[in-house]
């Protein structure tokens, strides 16, 4: 391992579709996985995402900063917040998640999910 290891998201390891309202780029960064992240106005997790993950709610964990847009979370147990440019938020697994506005959404999650938007995840 070096003692600086620099990658770009414009250059990801894997970009993941978001169910046709957006795109997730992948990028592993010494064993950490981060994902950029951009979702379209209209874009819900439980309309977009659930048919791939398969799952009732999003069970990934977030730490996320957020570069543009808003966002709104619920999460299962009825807590709920909206995160917006400059924003950094954590969102536990069992939530549905929204694009709020005509502004894309757009994300960096450092949270380390690794299977997000993939079956079973």
């Amino acid at each position: 391992m070096a003692g600086i290891s620099v990658k770009s998201v414009n250059l990801p390891d894997e970009t993941r579709a978001f169910g046709g309202r957006g795109e997730g780029r992948v990028v592993e960064v010494d064993g950490h996985v981060v994902l950029y992240g951009s979702f379209e106005p209209g874009w819900r997790w439980s309309e977009h995402i659930k048919p791939i993950a398969g799952t009732a709610a999003c069970e990934a964990s977030h730490l996320m900063y957020c570069i543009s847009g808003q966002m709104k979370s619920v999460h299962d147990d009825g807590t709920e917040a909206e995160v917006g440019p400059g924003d950094v938020a954590v969102i536990e697994p069992g939530h549905d998640a929204w694009v709020v506005g005509d502004v894309p959404f757009v994300s960096i999650d450092f949270g380390g999910y690794r299977q997000y938007a993939q079956p079973g995840a």
